[in-house]
Parts: C-alpha cells; structure tokens; sequence
C-alpha cells in the first residue's frame, strides 16, 4: 500500500526529531567529558551546539504547526504531531541544562565529580534520553513503561550525593562552593531524568491515546492493563 502523504510528512518530523535527540545526548556526554577532564575548548563548542539545538527546536515546532495548520489531522495523526512537539520541547531542555552543567566547570574539579560518581549518573540519565527517544520510533510503550524505573534510580542517586554533600559541608576544611556546583550538578542531571521521563510519557500517550502525564505508571500497570 502506497504510504499517505501526510504520513510521509509525519516521518520527516519524526526524523528530524531523532536527529535532534542525536545531537542533544551528545552534547550531555561532552559536557559531562568536559568537566571530567576540564576541557575548556569542548565546553565552547558545547555552547555553539546548543544554540543549534536551539534553532532546530524553533525551526521543528514552526514545521509541526504549519502541519496542523495545513494537514488539520484527526485521532493517531494529530497525537504523532502533538508527541513530536512535546518531546522537542523536553530536548530543547535537557540541551540548556548540558549548558548549565558546563557553567559549574569552573567551580568543581574533577575529584569530586568522581567522588560523588556525578559522570555515571549523567550516563545513566543520557541513556534514559536515548531510550525514550527508541521507544518514539518504535512505538513501544513497553520499552516506554522502563523509563520510569531508570527515573526512580536517577532520584535515589540525587537524594544519596545531596546527603553526601550535606555530610561534607559540616567539615570545616570543606569547599562550599565546590560542594555547591556539585549539588547543582546532580540536580541538573537528575532534571534531565525528569525530562525523558516524560518524553517516555509522551511516547505512551502516543500509542494509547492514554495520558499518563500527571499520573503514576510503572511497567507492571501497564502489562496488567493490556490484558483488559
């Protein structure tokens, strides 16, 4: 069967998304490379990508509206559109916080990131992205439902560095401006979880037409609900 134009048109949006999700996980990981090893000249060009993402989130979003606008899309088409949107958004976002990451460079060195193991954590949570992104193009929501378990983790390990942090500020040889950009630094990242978190929402919202934005879902709810 010959595909539909505006579905032709739904899978250009969708790979331009994707290409954008590529460039934004790789700017988390060289800003995470960055202030590991203090490079200062990866930082600049972190800051030159992320006003690209910037573009290509307003360039995205201005596409995705003359296609409402244009197509006027009814049930899973107009939801494809609508995902699309949402999840440039959340990118345009965990793209700024890379930058914020980057800012605190200054102020960290790289013993206390590894100390309070701040690179693994932001791996953990640039994967989250990358997931919820391949459950988009897969429409799984299954592989969605995961994110959330990934979320709860990420917040476990913020809630651990903010109690070691808080337990290194009562030294009196202690660093309170380093021990503040690291806990800066753990929320950013712990921000970013948020962020695919509700990217892997989104994804589910697509698939179901069920919105579980404002609401608890975990993989076993939503098993459970497939056999209904």
């Amino acid at each position: 069967m010959q595909e539909r134009p505006v579905h032709k048109l739904i899978k250009e949006l969708s790979q331009v998304l994707v290409q954008l999700s590529d460039k934004v996980v790789g700017n988390l990981f060289n800003a995470l490379h960055a202030v590991k090893y203090q490079d200062e000249q990866s930082a600049r060009q972190i800051r030159i990508v992320d006003d690209e993402i910037d573009v290509d989130e307003v360039d995205l979003e201005e596409r995705c509206l003359a296609f409402l606008a244009l197509q006027q899309p009814v049930a899973k088409d107009l939801r494809s559109i609508v995902t699309i949107i949402k999840i440039n958004e959340h990118l345009e976002r965990i793209g700024d916080l890379a930058v914020h990451i980057i800012e605190r460079m200054p102020e960290i060195s790289p013993e206390m990131l590894e100390a309070l193991e701040l690179d693994n954590m932001g791996t953990q949570a640039g994967k989250m992205v990358k997931q919820s992104i391949d459950a988009f193009v897969a429409t799984d929501r299954f592989l969605a439902s995961r994110i959330g378990v990934m979320d709860e983790q990420i917040d476990a390990i913020h809630r651990k560095v903010f109690k070691s942090i808080a337990l290194l500020m009562k030294s009196p040889d202690s660093d309170s401006n380093e021990l503040l950009a690291a806990l800066s630094i753990s929320r950013y990242i712990e921000r970013m979880a948020d962020h695919a978190s509700r990217i892997a929402n989104e994804v589910i919202f697509l698939v179901t037409g069920e919105n579980v934005r404002h609401t608890e879902w975990s993989n076993e709810k939503l098993i459970n609900s497939s056999r209904y």
